[in-house]
């Protein structure tokens, strides 16, 4: 399993690429791994101001709906418009292609508080 070191990581499963004040946000393959074939992804939440550990959307895979969780507070610029016609780049690509959306940070260093690679892949126990 993949858990790649330039991303922090929550006990829920997202992970989040911070470059300047702007992360790119989607769910680990742990996470898409566990949910099976992706076939719906629902994110309602653009333009808002959310706090940490706020749903923003949900994925919907064959056998269960899951709520995707802000790892930290921001604003939901803008989501990844691929995943309304091929929701399963979600299983395919989670750390690339298969993203979710992207937020303006509020504070930039609360990023630093979330799970590194080591400590993530310890949690899920890969």
């Amino acid at each position: 399993m993949n858990f790649p070191s330039n991303l922090r990581y929550t006990k829920d499963h997202e992970w989040i690429l911070l470059e300047g004040n702007i992360a790119t946000i989607g769910i680990t393959e742990f996470a898409q791994r566990e949910l099976g074939d992706i076939v719906f992804v629902d994110i309602p939440t653009v333009g808002k101001s959310l706090d940490a550990e706020d749903v923003f959307g949900t994925v919907e895979a064959v056998k269960t709906v899951s709520d995707l969780f802000l790892p930290v507070a921001g604003t939901i610029n803008e989501i990844n418009q691929e995943l309304e016609g091929t929701p399963e780049l979600v299983n395919t690509d989670p750390y690339g292609d298969g993203w979710m959306v992207k937020v303006t940070v509020k504070n930039p260093a609360d990023v630093e508080a979330l799970l590194d690679a080591a400590a993530y892949q310890a949690l899920v126990g890969e």
